[in-house]
């Protein structure tokens, strides 16, 4: 997957489309604010949710995610994969959110 497009976490625009393919427990515990949960074995079932343009797809590390930015671009969708995953996001400083209403943390 080295021809996979990658942005570091630090460099995706604010108002980039993110796509997070991490399983329930990772999403609740702590994401992306404005990001769009879609587990990845639910991408072939939910590809027409995800909206037009660019897409920044983020896992935990980073394997997850450029597998499914490699598939989406099988689809027909303008992937990027976001290198290092949500660790690399929380350590560029990027916001985090959770929905169980513990402090944010990435699993």
């Amino acid at each position: 997957m080295s021809d996979t497009p990658r942005v570091p976490a630090a460099d995706v625009p604010a108002d980039a489309v993110l796509v997070d393919v991490r399983e329930q427990d990772e999403w609740d515990a702590g994401h992306a604010p404005d990001a769009v949960h879609i587990p990845m074995g639910e991408l072939p079932d939910r590809l027409g949710e995800l909206p037009e343009g660019d897409v920044h797809v983020v896992c935990r590390s980073g394997g997850r995610s450029a597998r499914a930015t490699a598939w989406l671009q099988q689809n027909g969708v303008d992937a990027v994969d976001v290198a290092g995953g949500m660790g690399a996001w929380l350590e560029a400083g990027r916001p985090l959110v959770s929905e169980n209403g513990q402090d944010a943390r990435v699993l």
